[in-house]
């Protein structure tokens, strides 16, 4: 019997990434120590704050987030379950089109403000273009949930982080996906005085060969092109129809399947 497993870009079968929301000015530090150690974040930012007190301008949100992904928090932060449908697509859409037109990209991932969600709102957002939705749950593992619109995460920074980490950098079977998310706001790190704990966690996690850094989006699309594949019936032959590279493990062997091609793994 075959055995067929997915696997990360470059066969790997850990991945990381970072989820913080506000666009606080404090972003800057954060993308600065970040891009030290290769981590790849998703910075949910709300338009119609931009340019206020203690948050990013929007004449820089296209280069400071280069590297990383823009994503929605709503144009104002509103408590979403207590909105009529009417507002909560607004704040939506109207956050959308605002940061796409700074980012130079179609933004398609949103974090709930204030965690509140329901399956009402939920249901709302693949008709508003977007892809998955962070709430502000967490679980204390490392494996992502089945439903991107109610995206759980690992834990928020202040959750045991360093602990967590030295657990995720240890992890060595191979016969799972581990995918090690954090959540926070980066204005906390000013606030508590503990940029160290970030630094700390870099120093980790960071420019590991091991490790696939990724985006939210960049992972939610990589496990959609990966559930897309095509497989013969002896599993000989695969055929990725995506415009993703997917990566997959057949008998223990690595193999690269192209976008849009088609491949015999024996």
């Amino acid at each position: 019997m075959n055995t067929l497993y997915t696997c990360y870009p470059g066969g790997k079968h850990k991945a990381l990434s970072l989820s913080y929301d506000d666009g606080n000015v404090a972003d800057r530090t954060m993308i600065h120590l970040l891009n030290a150690g290769n981590i790849k974040g998703t910075f949910h930012l709300n338009s119609g704050q931009l340019d206020g007190e203690h948050r990013v301008r929007s004449d820089e949100v296209a280069s400071l987030y280069t590297g990383h992904e823009i994503a929605c928090h709503t144009v104002s932060h509103p408590t979403l379950t207590r909105c009529p449908d009417h507002e909560i697509i607004s704040q939506i859409l109207d956050d959308r089109r605002a940061l796409e037109e700074l980012a130079g990209y179609t933004i398609r991932g949103f974090s709930y403000p204030n965690g509140a969600w329901n399956a009402g709102i939920k249901d709302l957002l693949p008709r508003l273009g977007l892809s998955w939705a962070r709430t502000v749950d967490t679980t204390g593992h490392f494996h992502h949930g089945e439903d991107p619109f109610s995206m759980k995460t690992s834990c928020h920074h202040k959750d045991k982080l360093l602990e967590r980490a030295r657990e995720f950098i240890s992890l060595t079977k191979t016969q799972y996906l581990y995918w090690f998310t954090v959540w926070g706001h980066s204005w906390e790190f000013d606030r508590d005085n503990n940029w160290q704990l970030l630094e700390d966690f870099i120093t980790l996690c960071g420019n590991r060969s091991d490790l696939w850094y990724t985006t939210c989006t960049g992972m939610w699309d990589y496990l959609d092109a990966a559930k897309r594949l095509r497989y013969s019936a002896d599993s000989r032959l695969v055929e990725n129809p995506s415009g993703i590279p997917v990566c997959i493990s057949f008998n223990g062997t690595i193999h690269h399947v192209p976008p849009g091609d088609r491949i015999r793994l024996v």
